[in-house]
């Protein structure tokens, strides 16, 4: 048995005629970039989350890069962040010439640990930027709580919990500003690069909207210095179809990671989700010692498997001039040398699911 990790085709066919129809229209109509199509997508997206404002860009790293640069993060200042994560996030702060402080993480969830973020507080501290990883929103009240404290903003990568809830509330609308990303491989994919950027406050939503193109306010007067961040109409109209089906995609996610864990629980490490909140499930990740030669065995019989993320942040060469060492976030070293993600995405069926914790299982012993 051969398992697909992400399932992109399937999730292609099951909508196809879909598809066809609404990417037609936007080549047929010549307006390829914030049409109707981004309007219609924008309207969706606040209605889902909640959020006052929701504004579609070019990617999630953008949608980040987006918030910070609204917020008026510049040289010298420092935002808190976590060191276990994709790269984008340190690196849009490190983009605006700002420093990304690290704070180690939770073990359980992953997410940063809110316990240890005040003492990473400076007078040049200007924003927290927690990650909502795996799927599962971070600790945001006890954030806002220190946050406000402090005057800080708070920005949301929630670039794997689109969907997610904490206590009731939608992951991207529990703080300032949420961003996240349709990425062809999170939850919610387009069919390229695509993100958001969410706020309930009307002025960074303008501001933002018109950094979005370039700073401009109408056509050749830049008010502020901004990007080419704009989505494309064709990844609007894909996720206008996706949006649709959405909530039930989140729901099969779930039945997946469930089954998964009554499997694998008494054997070894699953994901635990807080019971004030809920998962995506952008991955199902485990810890394994020996690491490789699980995935090695793994491979072997079609199974592929995942490591987010190998090199915790402050490791990385590109952050060196930060002067953190190996040993200064225990956590998350330990969990970059353990974690392992299996497959995930609405359409494994059971028989798949038994045959990939079957063969984990008997890889372990």
């Amino acid at each position: 048995m051969n398992i697909d990790f992400a399932n992109l085709d399937k999730a292609y066919q099951e909508h196809e005629k879909e598809f066809t129809e609404a990417t037609l229209e936007v080549m047929s109509s010549a307006r390829y970039i914030l049409g109707k199509e981004t309007e219609e997508l924008e309207e969706r997206l606040r209605e889902f989350t909640g959020s006052a404002h929701a504004l579609a860009c070019s990617s999630g790293t953008d949608a980040l890069l987006l918030a910070l640069m609204a917020l008026g993060i510049r040289s010298r200042d420092e935002v808190i962040t976590t060191p276990f994560s994709f790269i984008a996030t340190a690196e849009t702060i490190a983009c605006l010439g700002a420093k990304p402080v690290f704070v180690d993480i939770n073990e359980e969830t992953y997410n940063i640990d809110p316990s240890l973020i005040e003492a990473a507080i400076t007078e040049n501290t200007k924003a927290i930027m927690p990650v909502s990883l795996y799927g599962q929103m971070a600790h945001m009240d006890e954030i806002n709580r220190i946050a406000a404290k402090y005057g800080l903003a708070v920005i949301e990568d929630a670039a794997q919990s689109f969907g997610a809830l904490y206590k009731g509330t939608r992951s991207c609308n529990a703080s300032i500003i949420g961003c996240t990303s349709f990425f062809p491989a999170k939850p919610l994919g387009c069919f390229g690069d695509g993100g958001a950027v969410f706020s309930q406050s009307a002025a960074l939503y303008e501001k933002m909207k018109a950094m979005r193109v370039h700073g401009q306010t109408k056509r050749y007067t830049h008010k502020y210095i901004g990007m080419g961040g704009r989505l494309d109409n064709l990844q609007a109209a894909v996720l206008n179809v996706k949006m649709k089906y959405y909530e039930q995609d989140i729901i099969r996610r779930q039945e997946v990671a469930q089954k998964y864990t009554e499997r694998l629980k008494s054997s070894l490490s699953t994901p635990v989700v807080q019971e004030d909140r809920t998962s995506v499930w952008a991955q199902y990740t485990i810890r394994v010692q020996g690491r490789e030669k699980v995935q090695e065995s793994l491979k072997k019989v079609g199974i592929p498997t995942a490591v987010h993320y190998p090199i915790p942040m402050h490791l990385q060469e590109c952050f060196q001039h930060l002067g953190y060492k190996k040993g200064d976030f225990p956590v998350s070293e330990t969990c970059a040398n353990e974690v392992m993600s299996l497959p995930m995405n609405p359409f494994l069926q059971e028989k798949e699911i038994d045959y990939i914790t079957s063969n984990l299982l008997r890889s372990l012993k």
